[in-house]
């Protein structure tokens, strides 16, 4: 577990997504940037849509993010006959108790992996957005509540696409971070090779942070400051999104405010209290790319919302002089 010394607070924010990082790092071979970005949903109560060709580890990663945080892991393999009632559960008559009983589903997990989201019907996808975006599924008029931590990890393959539900945008909207693991490096995959030779590292892997400390933690990254200069630059970012030639649908307020939680727990968990300019131009890609709508036009020419983010963030200056007060050493 962590270490007692460890209070749960904005300025141990940094020492625990080290010690969740390290003890990650025992199972994937580099990734160090994908384990940042998951925690930063994870702290800003998000959840992230993983896109990437098989066999890239994104199982094996989430279930590493599980062991570390001693919380509870279901994974869901999404196909067109998956049915709601699959993933929330079923009231069933019990003869001995002779009353109706509800049996949770997979949904009722801290860390839930759905695999291949985009295979599944729009439906199911419909009460998967419930979940994640209330916490809550309601059973026969009922609500439940969801446990806490609640970090959805969905995945979808770019490249297969037959017998595919195109996610719409209001399920979009409700992924926190958009991400992309890619292939590793040469010395990475070397790397794979030796540390899978003899043994499973995931199967020995512990905790090394409570669940109840990572719901302070999402506490206390809500006293990240911010300066004025650096806001108008966020909104400067976002704003420039509904009007750009080449959006049809720019970011909405919700997307806003995903990316400014987001800067708020990157910057904590770089062990700064105060976020700079550089967080947002880092983590826009990540938060606002999968909001856009591009014309069809666009769609045609096979430009990827990537490109226009980056685009627009090369656009809008960087704000320097107005924050050096911030980066003086306190």
């Amino acid at each position: 577990m962590a270490n007692d010394s460890l209070t749960p607070s904005l300025s141990s924010t940094r020492q625990y997504a080290a010690l969740i990082r390290e003890n990650i790092a025992r199972v994937i071979v580099g990734k160090s940037e994908i384990v940042d970005l998951l925690l930063v949903a994870l702290l800003s109560n998000g959840h992230v849509l993983l896109e990437d060709v098989p066999g890239m580890g994104k199982t094996v990663l989430a279930k590493s993010l599980a062991r570390s945080l001693n919380a509870a892991f279901q994974r869901i393999q999404g196909t067109p006959d998956l049915l709601p009632t699959d993933i929330i559960g079923v009231s069933y008559f019990d003869q001995k108790q002779n009353e109706f009983t509800f049996r949770a589903g997979p949904l009722f997990s801290q860390i839930l992996l759905v695999d291949e989201i985009n295979r599944t019907t729009p439906r199911t996808q419909a009460a998967l957005l419930e979940a994640m975006a209330e916490r809550q599924v309601t059973v026969e008029r009922e609500s439940r509540r969801l446990p806490q931590p609640f970090l959805v990890i969905a995945t979808q393959n770019p490249v297969e696409l037959e017998g595919t539900f195109p996610l719409p945008e209001a399920q979009l909207d409700r992924f926190f971070l958009w991400v992309q693991m890619g292939y590793p490096s040469e010395e990475e995959e070397q790397a794979i090779l030796h540390r899978f030779k003899l043994e499973e590292p995931l199967d020995t892997l512990q905790a090394v942070v409570s669940g109840e400390e990572f719901l302070a933690l999402q506490q206390a990254i809500r006293q990240v400051q911010w300066q004025p200069v650096v806001e108008r630059y966020l909104l400067a970012l976002v704003r420039s999104t509904r009007s750009h030639k080449d959006i049809q649908l720019g970011v909405s307020p919700r997307g806003t405010l995903a990316l400014y939680r987001a800067c708020e727990a990157y910057a904590a968990i770089q062990g700064r209290d105060f976020v700079v300019p550089d967080d947002v131009k880092y983590l826009a890609p990540f938060v606002l790319g999968h909001r856009l709508m591009t014309t069809h036009r666009n769609r045609m020419r096979g430009r990827r919302n990537a490109e226009i983010i980056a685009e627009i963030i090369q656009a809008i200056p960087v704000p320097t002089e107005e924050i050096s007060s911030v980066l003086a050493p306190r």
